[in-house]
């Protein structure tokens, strides 16, 4: 079988790949070309030629001048066609037996209509909805506070405030819109994701494809510290406007009132990021004055590490579909607590393998840290379960095997399709 990729994933994600380290989508490239014939195309900012890694082929795709590619993006000048004849091309010369879509918002899916190919297309998130919950932490008060130093590559890319990203948002919004009205199949993997796009696709049939996840939190086991007095929280967050970052702080900070010791380590975060300077001013008095550790980026050993060092890990955003985050606390074996956020009860189960609680509640997200810290044995026994769930959720065999499966059937539904069209 020959299946060709689109995938939004950058550039260096792959040249990340090459160096052996990466991504979910990686770890599947890896895992995937050795039982098809694969090819992976994706817009590179430099001319390149096509290359071949391990068994996979890669096929960049010129985008232009990045300058001016940047400038016509914040100007909201870039054309849906720009890059058609380039994926036509490659199109043409793999002449793939199936196209995967990774994501639904980029400029790949305008071949849908172009070609006889079958083309099935990966949810990742959504920002239709993403835009909807975007002011589920703060108002739009703060948009305007710079999330970048002012210098002439943020103002070529646009990226200098939250407002820049919220209006950049919109504007793919519409592209992933119009996409998914023409998508015939979809992969995707929570009850969230089926829901939407029964309404955003909604002549589309519905795949579950899961994710292989990076190969150290494969590789190590938690081993519960619940003894301990003092609490270690791990969150991996962003400096986003509605990951939550807002609802931690107001946790951690009633934590502090009633005297309970935490150290709770933010990774993906830093003291200059936007998102601490706005939480300040928002919470005012309520921002925690001890136990918040922001550790910024982290690489994977580095995450793996301070995950390993926890008593729990906790997932604070407004919106996610499967946030890889808790996954990787899942298959560690980690006490989880996250928020009802998407597609996150499809992969948590509530008392059963961890906690759910509304997002934006800190006074509940306070008093579940609580209730996993007094209940040691029902905080193992969740942690246990999780990676139960989460070893056969992620088990690489069985997803290579089922997207293999998938890419089969549309292939030959679409030739049974064809066969009754021209009888």
């Amino acid at each position: 079988m020959k299946v060709l990729w689109f995938s939004n994933s950058s550039a260096a994600a792959y040249e990340e790949k090459i160096k052996g380290t990466g991504g979910w989508m990686e770890a599947l490239d890896k895992a995937l070309q050795n039982k098809v014939e694969l090819h992976v195309a994706y817009l590179y900012p430099y001319r390149q030629e096509v290359f071949v890694n391990g068994r996979t082929c890669y096929h960049p795709i010129y985008s232009g001048n990045i300058i001016l590619k940047s400038i016509k993006q914040r100007l909201r000048l870039q054309k849906k066609k720009d890059y058609l004849k380039q994926y036509l091309d490659i199109v043409e010369q793999v002449k793939p037996d199936i196209i995967h879509i990774h994501g639904t918002e980029n400029s790949f899916h305008q071949i849908i209509d172009k070609i006889d190919i079958p083309v099935v297309v990966s949810i990742q998130g959504n920002l239709t909805v993403y835009a909807h919950k975007f002011f589920s932490g703060f108002h739009g008060k703060y948009l305007g506070t710079k999330t970048s130093k002012l210098n002439v590559k943020s103002l070529f890319l646009g990226r200098t405030s939250f407002r820049d990203g919220y209006e950049n948002m919109r504007f793919m919004c519409q592209l992933e819109q119009r996409n998914l009205m023409h998508a015939r199949y979809i992969i995707g993997r929570t009850d969230w994701d089926k829901r939407i796009t029964r309404i955003l696709a909604p002549n589309s049939q519905y795949f579950v494809g899961n994710e292989i996840l990076r190969d150290s939190f494969y590789q190590n086991i938690w081993k519960s510290k619940m003894d301990n007095n003092k609490i270690v929280i791990h969150t991996t967050n962003s400096n986003n406007y509605y990951k939550g970052f807002e609802t931690l702080c107001y946790a951690l900070s009633l934590l502090n009132s009633i005297g309970v010791d935490v150290e709770w380590r933010v990774a993906g975060v830093n003291a200059d990021s936007a998102i601490v300077k706005i939480t300040k001013k928002m919470l005012g008095s309520k921002y925690p004055k001890k136990g918040l550790v922001l550790l910024g980026s982290l690489q994977e050993n580095e995450l793996v590490r301070n995950l390993m060092a926890a008593n729990m890990y906790v997932m604070v955003s407004h919106i996610e579909n499967s946030p890889n985050n808790l996954c990787e606390a899942m298959i560690l074996g980690m006490p989880c607590l996250a928020t009802l956020a998407g597609g996150t009860n499809s992969i948590l189960k509530d008392k059963e393998e961890g906690i759910i609680i509304q997002d934006g509640d800190p006074w509940s997200m306070a008093g579940a840290i609580l209730e996993l810290h007094k209940n040691p044995k029902m905080a193992l026994k969740y942690g246990e379960r999780a990676r139960i769930t989460a070893l056969k959720r992620h088990d690489k065999e069985t997803i290579v095997n089922n997207l293999i499966q998938t890419y089969e059937i549309i292939i030959k539904e679409t030739k049974c399709t064809s066969f009754l069209s021209a009888n």
